[in-house]
């Protein structure tokens, strides 16, 4: 980003100079062109010309920022209108004093004195003329300098608009995280405990999937992307390690795919599904089911939850309802044209269907 930032103003730098080479060389080769010698008149252009360039880049670099967007407007206009009436005094003073030429000046009175005569009306006195038009093109300049701030200041904003959707980003992954990670870890250490005394191989098992699960959680997580491999082996390990607490009268049908296509997803993108369907789906009074399915190809991930409803999990609906809706949210941050999701709910089940466009990794 700050590459891109020192870019742009490198291109605005070069376009600007470059815009001043064009406005002091063109009017020499003009007048080269047409055989006119005489380069006084090229100085009472330059003098008007930097005038104008003083007053478009005080607005633009210093008046407008650091007035007119900080509520100071009427010294903003107060100082404008200073800043123009200094300079026409200096190009009076510079271009009827010392660059003079009382010829020209005499020659150009006879000139326009035949032209009034000519017409109806008479033209207005040339100080007031020239005032005039100054002070026109010297407003229309510090109205492009207004403009070209506003753009500054809408981009500056979108910046910190995507800026932000990052952060946020972030801390809904950390949020994810961290409620991942503390009654979870504690109840399968406890799981692991037991398992230690009558099934040691099984134990080893699980604690090899646990350091998995936490080498994930800690370090590839991390990352903004992820193999969709790696997520899926780190969904079937917490499926793996969530099933140790689940009794007989709980059905558990389970269905990744076996072949997938190589690409990157965002980690931990569907984990609160499958965390919120064992949350509250399981029963250890009646029976109850989860079933969680995953089908990918090179074009889209399908992933779908289907649990029942226990007689607990309306009085956890609020908790509930806030992690999906953070899930609803990174997906509309990540995926805004690229996803589809339907969350429905009837009395005896609760369903999620996720539906993701895919993005191929480049070779």
């Amino acid at each position: 980003m700050n590459k891109l930032i020192l870019t742009d103003n490198r291109l605005k730098i070069a376009l600007h100079i470059v815009l001043w080479v064009i406005i002091f060389i063109i009017p020499i080769y003009i007048s080269r062109a047409v055989g006119f010698a005489e380069i006084r008149p090229l100085w009472h252009f330059y003098t008007i010309a930097i005038a104008y360039g003083i007053i478009f880049y005080v607005s633009y670099l210093y008046l407008v920022p650091e007035f007119y967007f900080k509520k100071a407007k009427w010294q903003f206009f107060l100082i404008v209108v200073v800043l123009i009436a200094v300079l026409f005094i200096l190009i009076i003073a510079v271009n009827d004093f010392l660059l003079a030429d009382p010829e020209r000046d005499r020659h150009l009175e006879e000139v326009m004195k035949r032209i009034n005569e000519n017409r109806n009306y008479k033209r207005p006195p040339m100080g007031l003329f020239r005032l005039v038009n100054y002070a026109f093109t010297s407003l229309m300049i510090v109205g492009f300098a207004l403009g070209l701030g506003f753009m500054d200041r809408h981009r500056e904003d979108e910046q910190k608009r995507k800026e932000l959707e990052k952060e946020k980003l972030h801390s809904e992954l950390a949020f994810l995280k961290n409620q991942i990670s503390p009654h979870f870890f504690f109840n399968t250490l406890n799981n692991i405990y037991s398992l230690t005394t009558i099934d040691t191989p099984a134990a080893q098992e699980s604690i090899l999937k646990l350091s998995k699960l936490m080498r994930y959680l800690l370090y590839e997580s991390e990352q903004g992307e992820t193999m969709l491999s790696h997520e899926i082996d780190f969904m079937v390990n917490y499926i793996a390690l969530m099933k140790l607490r689940l009794s007989p009268k709980v059905e558990l049908k389970v269905s990744f795919p076996t072949e997938y296509p190589d690409c990157k997803i965002p980690p931990l993108l569907f984990i609160s599904f499958i965390e919120n369907a064992f949350k509250h789906g399981v029963s250890h009074r009646e029976t109850s089911f989860i079933h969680i399915e995953m089908k990918a190809d090179s074009q889209q991930i399908l992933f779908k939850t289907e649990n029942s409803v226990s007689g607990t999990a309306s009085t956890d609906k609020q908790n509930s309802g806030i992690g999906l809706e953070n899930v609803r949210k990174r997906l509309a941050l990540l995926f805004p044209t690229s996803h589809t999701l339907k969350i429905e709910q009837t009395d005896k089940a609760f369903n999620v269907e996720v539906k993701v466009e895919l993005k191929k990794t480049e070779a």
